[in-house]
């Protein structure tokens, strides 16, 4: 008798755990996409504007910490080396959350099928989002 209700006690404690595992799994899914929201708008902006020549304007789309650490001539010689002309399509991917910051690798693919992949870490400046860090990935 004793063992039929340790297995009804195991049982019951391994459902409660795997809920409240799948609970906080919930939970945190939709923080991430709640906290994520105006990233995807801030992406489309910056490359916008990089592809239409007005290169100050993605510039102000970074934060102060950014243009501490980049100059403008860098932030330009940056842009150039990655050759953006050559891709036409943007994809981003799962946003990660660390801190108060978001992170999110976007590829931009070409004609061709080339990939580019660009790792962006946002951070929110009086209740929006701006580019804390743009680096190629595996740089």
């Amino acid at each position: 008798m004793d063992w039929d209700l340790a297995r009804g006690i195991g049982s019951k404690a391994l459902f409660a755990g795997a809920g409240a595992l799948l609970l906080y799994w919930t939970i945190s899914a939709v923080k991430l996409v709640l906290s994520a929201r105006g990233i995807n708008p801030l992406i489309k902006q910056f490359f916008t504007q990089v592809a239409s020549g007005q290169v100050d304007g993605a510039y102000l789309l970074t934060t102060k910490n950014y243009r501490s650490h980049v100059n403008r001539q860098q932030f330009i010689r940056f842009l150039a080396g990655l050759q953006l002309n050559k891709f036409r399509n943007l994809k981003s991917g799962r946003p990660r959350l660390q801190d108060d910051q978001v992170m999110l690798t976007v590829k931009l693919k070409s004609d061709n099928k080339e990939e580019l992949p660009l790792d962006f870490t946002f951070v929110k400046v009086d209740e929006a989002w701006r580019v804390d860090r743009i680096q190629k990935v595996g740089a």
